[in-house]
């Protein structure tokens, strides 16, 4: 059984629909990417699913139990990472991570043991002392990361996780993410870095306007959608143009050589896309075109996005 279950998941603000009939299920150790850019449904969803905002329908289920606002008895199911760093910076990193057990009910001896087991996973032991305005951006967000790991939940949700740090402080937050998940944590992943999902994810599923619009593991997703297609060729350069307007690209490369690429739609079938791609050839044989060259560049989550969507996931 899925340890979070989510369900025609509707919510709209001042009558504009933000998320829109939203399902989707994540499993013990998977982490499941949520992906668009930003005004996408992405942290509404997040928000719902932590109890903070309420669905105007669907259901929420997390551990089988109805989600939505919890009692106390069940928040520790729960840890939600904010894009917004919630830390404070003129206590130290051991005494954020001491107030926020605090807050989850952790004392004493139990508290200091999951205070050091999670400046160990974070790697921020070296520097716990420090006050918290003298780390940098990278080493904040891991302890922001941090605080949301004390209390042992079954499920987090991470929200942008990486935005805004350094190489070297991605790597450390993303294998931290691996191994929470490895452990049997199941992981919300949103994030906007489709790298990131592609390396990282088990599953993704793509959101635009509220909507899911894909979803499944990466690299089924991208094999589905295939690859655009380049063809070059030599040809006169006066007609070639408007021979093809409406059907592929061109491209000039040289002298009577052109770069012709058909691009696919990611709401096309691959039917009508081969069809689209056979029309491509008719019309350069007509304009007694030679083709000197087909190639498929393998598309990554990025590209499939802008298919699917007709904008970028950084818009």
């Amino acid at each position: 059984m899925p340890l979070l279950e989510v369900s025609h998941l509707k919510k709209s603000y001042g009558g504009k629909v933000v998320v829109d009939d939203l399902a989707f299920s994540v499993d013990q150790g998977e982490i499941f990417g949520l992906l668009g850019p930003n005004g996408a449904g992405k942290s509404t969803a997040m928000m719902m699913i932590a109890g903070l905002h309420l669905p105007d329908a669907g259901e929420i289920r997390i551990d089988g139990e109805p989600g939505g606002v919890m009692p106390p008895s069940r928040k520790h199911v729960l840890g939600l990472v904010p894009q917004e760093l919630a830390i404070y910076p003129d206590l130290s990193g051991r005494e954020n991570l001491e107030f926020f057990g605090e807050i989850y009910g952790l004392r004493s001896a139990r508290l200091q043991e999951r205070v050091n087991h999670v400046l160990d996973q974070i790697e921020l032991n070296e520097h716990a002392g420090r006050p918290v305005r003298t780390f940098s951006g990278g080493m904040k967000r891991r302890l922001n990361f941090g605080a949301g790991l004390l209390h042992e939940p079954q499920l987090v949700i991470l929200d942008e996780p990486t935005v805004g740090v350094d190489p070297q402080s991605r790597s450390h937050l993303l294998k931290s993410v691996r191994r929470l998940a490895d452990s049997g944590v199941a992981v919300i992943f949103a994030t906007h870095y489709m790298e990131e999902a592609q390396e990282l994810c088990d599953r993704v599923a793509i959101i635009d306007h509220g909507r899911m619009l894909k979803c499944g593991p990466p690299q089924e997703l991208l094999d589905a959608a295939h690859a655009n297609v380049h063809l070059r060729v030599h040809a006169e350069p006066d007609h070639l143009g408007d021979a093809l307007r409406g059907v592929a690209e061109v491209e000039t490369t040289g002298d009577h050589e052109f770069l012709v690429t058909v691009k696919r739609d990611g709401r096309e079938q691959p039917q009508a896309f081969d069809k689209r791609l056979a029309g491509v050839f008719e019309r350069l044989a007509a304009n007694r075109a030679e083709l000197e060259s087909i190639e498929t560049r393998e598309r990554n989550l990025e590209q499939l996005f802008l298919d699917l969507t007709g904008r970028s996931l950084r818009e």
